[in-house]
């Protein structure tokens, strides 16, 4: 195939050497070296398209895994891309990360906001190192000022460009209002809903992760079992770069309410145009047990904003409160459970 040759700039962005033009995301690069060669073919995510020193960008991700969870499995077994470990692989399906937030490719692209809101197209910038992070150190008991960010209509947005706030909020749409059907079903487990939910209640920042499943063709459905929450949040300015493609975000209210979307590929006839972000309607498994993975993922201690969950929320309920009233609906079905619950609320106090 044809060769695109790009700088990888201090700031993670990508530079195309022979027009000059700026990339925010390999996933922007990909797709727009994809539309060239073939405009009618969909584009997915870019990181396994995209080399930085002769190796593809998703590996660079693998090794930041291996790096950060040094007690799971290599990558090759669990990952971002692949199933927990014990689960049988099914016949007619293929394990996939949670796909970018600029849809296209083998499987629905999307994510998910407490909100109900999509960040808008250009994925936010990487940071240095093609695909791995830095660690952030932020002063300690540092305040971040949190900024009400007013969601904008898809129909404001007009073409791509690299100047757009990355963290720009776009209303979702329904299919109903375009006069369409859903193309696919989505399943997501407890679990992960547990774990998205805790991660929310944390900071007073806004947080984000990405989520891991399965794409089953057959059926046309996606099933999320796994949530890897990021160590940066949106509120970090110096690690503004950091946080790649927010597969969810937000923070909660009294009950995070998950409002899954996907990124519906823009019309063929306008291919400069963003995505849409479409409201998804979901199924809920319920678990019957608490995974390794999803107690190892329960972390904030090095947050500048955490939440001191002994303060009042309200006048007559504390975070703590607040946080066990929202994960009462999520919890496994094992009765068991409630004691590790109990061990998580007294490391919180």
């Amino acid at each position: 195939g044809k060769k695109f040759v790009g700088d990888l700039g201090s700031d993670g962005t990508i530079t195309w050497q022979e027009t000059g033009q700026v990339f925010n995301s390999p996933s922007a690069w990909a797709t727009h070296c994809k539309r060239l060669v073939n405009p009618a073919k969909k584009s997915g995510c870019g990181w396994a398209s995209v080399r930085y020193k002769g190796q593809k960008l998703d590996q660079y991700k693998a090794a930041w895994l291996r790096q950060h969870q040094p007690n799971v499995p290599p990558p090759e077994e669990v990952g971002p891309g692949s199933p927990p470990p014990g689960t049988p692989r099914l016949r007619g399906t293929s394990w996939v990360p949670a796909p970018c937030g600029e849809g296209g490719g083998g499987g629905p692209g999307g994510g998910a906001d407490p909100q109900g809101h999509h960040p808008e197209g250009p994925a936010p910038r990487r940071a240095p190192g093609a695909g791995q992070r830095r660690p952030v150190h932020l002063l300690p008991g540092k305040r971040l000022e949190v900024k009400p960010r007013v969601p904008v209509r898809y129909c404001t947005l007009g073409t791509r460009d690299s100047a757009r706030n990355p963290q720009t909020l776009v209303e979702v749409t329904s299919f109903a209002a375009i006069n369409k059907f859903q193309p696919f079903n989505v399943a997501i487990s407890s679990n992960v809903l547990l774990l998205l939910d805790f991660h929310s209640h944390l900071t007073r920042s806004e947080v984000v992760g990405y989520l891991g499943g399965r794409w089953d063709t057959n059926t046309q459905l996606l099933t999320v079992l796994r949530a890897f929450p990021c160590r940066t949040r949106l509120g970090d300015a110096e690690a503004a770069g950091a946080v790649e493609e927010p597969f969810y975000h937000g923070n909660p209210g009294v009950e995070s309410k998950i409002a899954p979307f996907w990124v519906m590929p823009p019309p063929e006839q306008r291919p400069n145009d963003y995505g849409i972000p479409m409201d998804v309607e979901v199924t809920y498994i319920q678990d019957g047990f608490l995974t390794n993975d999803v107690v190892q993922e329960m972390f904030y201690k090095g947050a500048p904003d955490l939440v001191k969950f002994q303060e009042l929320w309200s006048q007559d309920q504390t975070y703590l409160d607040k946080l066990k009233g929202s994960l009462a609906s999520r919890t496994p079905k094992d009765q068991s459970f409630s004691h590790v619950l109990e061990q998580i609320f007294s490391l919180l106090k």
